[in-house]
């Protein structure tokens, strides 16, 4: 690889008057300049982002680390946060722990390493303090999981009052045979969208059989299983799906089993991932703009980078809102009167 010294023996001028060419620090002749610009491209020489990064304290760099990239609703996120950084000037480092904790630490001490400017983090949750956050020097923003203990802006939607609402939404189409199919228990965002479905069946007077709480994973597969053995015997008529991807997974159990949707069985997601648009029926879900939710994390970050932002450590929970497709309807009288049936 070229070096900025091969360049200035090329151009036959000293390695200092290359370079500033090359960072534009002082003004050169034009006649220079070019012997400079063409030496560069006989010689493919690319410019020291280290050497650059050791000289102004920065590397314009973030890091971002995310549990697990295949799901769309992290592709997404991570797309916002991309897409913000890039229009400030930054490049993005991903990593994904696999909601490993060890790999979490070890990409943490990894882009410690590396003088990233910033991270964004969704966690895994497990996640505790514990020596990788005491040893962490850049500023944090925690995205979507927050993390007991930890001082770093928080960006993250309402994750209890959006499982209220879709369940609400059911409710008041007249459902009264209601599941809900999350993900694992141990894992926080699950936990807080328990409450919100617990919340609203309690207040309508509902009970919810043991059989119809289906704990699974934020995966389409579990969602598809918890489908399978939710649609046996006596099935509810609406499912509080945790997740997008397991609101789709439904929807695929649903119809090898034909069970019409929203006709005998309406469904409801969690997130809007854009995929859900384009699933038979569309999915009626709870959420918020994925991407802008990784714009604002981003936007978090930069301020802190930036001094723009200083103080306490900040917490912007973004309000959900319902997106009304196909999958969700009213029930009937007639169908109302079959609901008595004994659980």
């Amino acid at each position: 690889m070229a070096t900025i010294k091969d360049v200035a023996a090329l151009a036959g001028i000293s390695y200092t008057t290359v370079s500033h060419v090359v960072n534009n620090s002082r003004p050169v002749s034009d006649a220079v300049r070019a012997k400079v610009e063409a030496a560069i491209v006989q010689l493919a020489y690319v410019p020291s982002g280290v050497a650059r990064s050791l000289k102004a304290r920065t590397t314009a760099t973030i890091g971002l680390v995310l549990p697990n990239n295949s799901n769309p609703y992290f592709a997404e996120l991570a797309r916002g946060i991309e897409d913000a950084c890039e229009r400030n000037g930054y490049c993005v480092i991903l990593c994904n722990s696999d909601d490993d904790p060890l790999k979490q630490r070890n990409y943490l001490r990894m882009l410690q390493e590396k003088r990233i400017d910033g991270l964004v983090l969704a966690a895994v949750d497990d996640a505790s303090p514990g020596g990788e956050w005491h040893n962490l020097t850049t500023p944090l923003v925690v995205v979507d999981r927050e993390i007991t203990g930890v001082a770093a802006d928080v960006v993250c939607i309402d994750h209890t009052a959006g499982a209220y609402m879709a369940t609400r939404h059911l409710i008041e189409r007249g459902h009264r045979r209601l599941a809900c199919v999350n993900g694992p228990a141990n894992a926080s965002v699950a936990r807080l969208r328990q409450a919100g479905f617990d919340r609203a069946v309690a207040e309508a007077g509902l009970e919810v059989p043991a059989r119809w709480r289906i704990e699974s994973d934020f995966t389409a597969e579990g969602g598809y299983q918890a489908g399978l053995a939710l649609l046996k015997a006596v099935p509810p008529t609406a499912v509080f799906a945790a997740n997008d991807m397991l609101g789709m997974g439904l929807l695929r159990a649903a119809a090898e089993q034909g069970v019409r949707v929203p006709q005998a069985l309406s469904v409801i997601g969690f997130d809007d991932i854009h995929m859900c648009r384009y699933v038979y029926p569309a999915l009626t879900t709870v959420g918020q703009s994925i991407l802008a939710l990784g714009e604002l994390a981003a936007e978090h970050l930069l301020h802190r980078i930036q001094g723009r932002a200083t103080g306490r450590p900040q917490r912007h929970v973004v309000a959900p809102r319902i997106v009304l497709r196909e999958s969700t309807a009213a029930r009937t009288p007639m169908d109302a009167e079959q609901d008595d049936v004994s659980l």
